[in-house]
């Protein structure tokens, strides 16, 4: 096997390779099971932003300490997608390497994250629908409640060039997660390789949309249902006007500032032939 400095992970360049064709399969899966690949990721996500929240609703802790403990929490969405397998739109902007190398088509690459995202959608939605129903938010004497709004809020409160590049700087993070949970040959080595970048991402303050589809919805709904009186502050447009640059943010974060990047330096040239 392989060796890198003693270790077993893939080296950068079967990383790409793997990441290229794995791009392919996943361009390419049947309409069925890419919609419910992508609903199960949702659901994933959510799991880990939920955990999150939990510990962002303690106030006894410092700023660091939550934004940390926080972004640690967050890492199991990530981890349950890599290892139980699912379809995540930001994990899947690196479809781009597929493409750029004429793998895959324009066609094929829109198709992949057109259904992903719905599907990513219908699972976070329908995720922060059952969660709200459970009464899960009443907990810590409603200050789980209270975050969601706050949070909620905050997001579609921000600007959109602010969005646009925290959501460039998410993708990153995320991307390079995957990129390195590639490279583990085993459960551990994948755990490893996903906790450190998205636990940064998450205490960073930076934006994921998959992660905004459970909150806003969560947001709505105890604004909505919970109870808590006070002004609209999670509005359609708002929600809207923070996942458009977002979304954008998160493709050129992960599709370009890693997936490109990693093509034009293994993929092409006489790295390539090596």
């Amino acid at each position: 096997m392989p060796e890198i400095f003693g270790s077993e992970a893939f080296s950068p360049k079967e990383i790409a390779k793997k990441v290229e064709s794995v791009g392919v399969v996943k361009a390419r899966l049947p309409l069925v099971p890419m919609l419910m690949l992508g609903v199960l990721a949702g659901a994933f996500i959510g799991i880990g932003a939920l955990f999150s929240v939990v510990i962002r609703a303690d106030s006894a802790m410092s700023f660091g300490v939550s934004a940390v403990l926080s972004g640690i929490a967050f890492s199991l969405g990530l981890f349950v997608v890599i290892v139980a397998g699912a379809e995540l739109f930001t994990g899947n902007n690196l479809l781009v390497m597929a493409w750029a190398d004429g793998q895959i088509s324009t066609l094929e690459l829109l198709r992949n994250w057109g259904v992903v995202l719905l599907g990513n959608f219908i699972g976070a939605a329908g995720l922060a629908l059952l969660v709200f129903l459970s009464g899960h938010t009443s907990l810590n004497d409603g200050a789980i409640a209270e975050k969601y709004l706050a949070i909620g809020a905050a997001k579609c409160a921000l600007p959109f060039w602010e969005a646009f590049f925290r959501g460039v700087l998410c993708n990153v993070l995320v991307c390079l997660g995957v990129w390195m949970a590639t490279g583990g040959r085993t459960v551990t080595d994948k755990a490893i390789a996903i906790v450190f970048p998205v636990s940064a991402f998450v205490a960073a303050g930076f934006e994921h949309s998959v992660a905004n589809l459970y909150v806003f919805p969560m947001a709505w709904l105890v604004q909505k249902f919970g109870g808590l009186g006070g002004p609209a502050s999670v509005t359609w447009a708002g929600m809207a006007g923070n996942l458009v640059p977002v979304i954008l943010g998160n493709i050129v974060g992960g599709g370009v500032l890693v997936g490109l990047v990693y093509h034009l330096v293994y993929r092409r040239g006489p790295i390539r032939e090596m």
